[in-house]
This record gives C-alpha cells, sequence and structure tokens, in this order.
C-alpha cells in the first residue's frame, strides 16, 4: 500500500512539474535570455550541466490558457522541456521531471542514501531544453491541429477509449506510430471531447523513420 501510495505521488509530482514547465515556455516563448525554457541551465568549464536558475528576463507572454497548458504538458515530445533529470552509474535514471537542478539533486542523493550508504558515486544531471523553431522561408513546421468534438455524443469514458495505439510489436512490424491512433490522440478536458493531432508522427499514424547512422 506504501509502495502505491509512493507511485501516486511521483505521478502527482510529475504531472504538476510539467504544467509548471509548459506555462514557463508559454510566458518566456521567444525570450533570447532562457531561449523559450523559462529558466536558464548553467554549463560547467567542460560543457557539462551545473545547475540551474530561472530567468529574469520580462515576460513574453502574460496570459496561458487551461487548455494550452494541458495540451503542453500531455502530448509530444517537447512535453518535458525545461525540465531536469538526472542518473547513477548503478544504473538508476529519473527521466527530466524535476522543476529545477535542486529538486533533482535532492532526488539523487536520496537514491545515493538509499542504494550506496549515503556516498556519492557519480550522479549526473541534465536538462531538456526546448527546440528552437526553424525561421527559414518555408521551413516552418505546420502548427499540430486539434478539434473540439462537436458531432458525436459520447461519454468521456468511451471518447477516451478511441485511443488504441498498437503495440510496439505490432508498430515495428507493420511501420505504425505506437503512440497512438491513426495520428491522432483523444482526450476529454474541462467539459470539452478534444482530437488532438500526434506530436510523434505529426498525424501520419506512420513510425518517424530511423535517423541515418554515420
Amino acid at each position: 500500500m506504501i509502495r502505491a501510495v509512493d507511485h501516486l505521488d511521483v505521478h502527482k509530482n510529475d504531472v504538476g512539474s510539467r504544467k509548471d514547465a509548459a506555462i514557463r515556455r508559454a510566458t518566456h516563448e521567444g525570450c533570447p535570455k532562457c531561449g523559450g525554457n523559462g529558466q536558464i541551465f548553467i554549463k560547467g568549464k567542460n560543457g557539462e550541466f551545473s545547475g540551474s536558475k530561472p530567468c529574469t528576463a520580462p515576460l513574453t507572454k502574460t496570459k496561458v490558457s487551461k487548455w494550452q497548458v494541458y495540451k503542453a504538458s500531455r502530448f509530444g515530445a517537447e512535453k518535458r522541456s525545461g525540465l531536469v533529470g538526472c542518473s547513477c552509474p548503478c544504473g538508476w535514471k529519473q527521466k527530466p521531471r524535476f522543476r529545477d537542478a535542486k529538486e533533482a539533486t535532492k532526488a539523487l542523493r536520496a537514491h545515493e542514501k538509499h542504494k550506496h550508504g549515503g556516498k556519492t558515486v557519480g550522479g549526473t544531471w541534465y536538462a531538456q531544453v526546448a527546440k528552437t523553431p526553424d525561421t527559414k522561408p518555408g521551413k516552418a513546421a505546420a502548427p499540430a491541429v486539434s478539434k473540439v468534438n462537436t458531432g458525436k455524443t459520447m461519454s468521456n469514458t468511451d471518447w477516451e477509449k478511441q485511443n488504441k495505439p498498437p503495440s510496439r510489436t505490432k508498430a515495428a512490424r507493420e511501420g505504425l506510430c505506437h503512440m497512438c491512433t491513426d495520428g491522432a490522440l483523444y482526450s476529454a478536458f474541462a467539459g470539452q471531447q478534444i482530437t488532438a493531432v500526434c506530436g510523434f508522427c505529426k498525424g501520419t499514424g506512420k513510425a518517424s523513420p530511423a535517423p541515418a547512422t554515420p
């Protein structure tokens, strides 16, 4: 029972961190000082991540819709941008889920206390940064399209049950995206039933091509 409660607390904190990061990204969009992250990631002499601090530049946007925050924190590869992760040489790793380097350090120290008798064994930190949009003419990516259901009469539960992504085995075998259903994601939020374009396959429903090997 304790483990289940701990898992729920971790998930709750994870969701809260992603929402906070989404707000920071939205209110610092286009900021030249932080690159749209809402906080500045500090690097050491050798280029290694060494900490973070809030961006002090004026906000580029002072108000963000709840739906925009919800969508940015739940869908797409960028949902963890602006957050910090950490790892230990023993194989333990936390994906970017902490609001700043201080919280990530606390998690790493707790792991070291639990698994290594409180001794530091060489843990590392890393941050996921927001991608800089391509500003070259003709190369800007088309924005993801979301639609609100105005036709089908369905319960929110049945609406979200339309999410039927294939298994990873089937997706790999048939060249399908393993994150969505035919390029779409279905969610119910704030009294609306929404169909959003999958941020991984950009609505194609197909697996993204593997990067070329050097």
